[in-house]
């Protein structure tokens, strides 16, 4: 008899991530297509970003700098960055 085992779910994960070679983010309200990326912090590097001098929103909610690397990114979420300006 064959029984099946379900998947752990890190492991759907990376089968969708393989079968869906872009994430689609909607970036400060614009519509964009990504590498697979695994978190806020991996995102912020792709974009270029100065990190001491912005603030990220995901899904309406305000990440703090240190939770980045532990904020996981999933198809369709929905991105504000905030970059800050000095001036005078």
């Amino acid at each position: 008899m064959l029984r099946l085992h379900p998947l752990p779910v890190a492991a759907v994960a990376t089968i969708m991530f393989v079968v869906n070679q872009t994430l689609t983010l909607q970036i400060n309200g614009e519509s964009r297509a990504v590498p697979p990326l695994r978190n806020v912090q991996e995102l912020v590097e792709l974009l270029g970003m100065t990190q001491d001098r912005i603030a990220v929103e995901l899904n309406r909610r305000i990440i703090r700098r240190a939770d980045w690397n532990a904020t996981l990114l999933h198809d369709q979420d929905r991105i504000e960055i905030v970059q800050f300006v000095g001036g005078g």
